[in-house]
């Protein structure tokens, strides 16, 4: 029998939820506290370092722009990549739990 990943799976439900997120901000993006507080209506427990970790991944990964402001405070808005991702006219590589296509 297999185990599930619950870590894993949170990890990428996350990522999905701040692409969506960043989507609904466009063109303007949105400051990390915005996204927290949108991550934390699905999982309640999720901190700031966890979103953060999962936004510098999807940075590294060229879906999201980041600006890192000397304040502490991260802005973020999505690449072309990213709109691209969140739209479903690209195909999305593992690592981001984005639902399948169903329309």
């Amino acid at each position: 029998m297999q185990q599930i990943d619950h870590a894993r799976l949170r990890r990428e439900a996350l990522r999905w939820l701040i692409l969506l997120t960043l989507n609904n901000a466009r063109p303007i993006g949105a400051f990390e506290g915005l996204v927290l507080s949108v991550a934390q209506s699905e999982y309640p427990d999720a901190t700031a370092l966890e979103l953060r970790r999962e936004m510098d991944y999807l940075h590294d990964r060229e879906l999201v722009k980041l600006d890192k402001q000397p304040s502490g405070k991260w802005h973020a808005e999505l690449s072309r990549f990213g709109v691209d991702v969140a739209e479903y006219t690209i195909a999305c590589e593992p690592g981001i739990a984005r639902p399948a296509k169903y329309w």
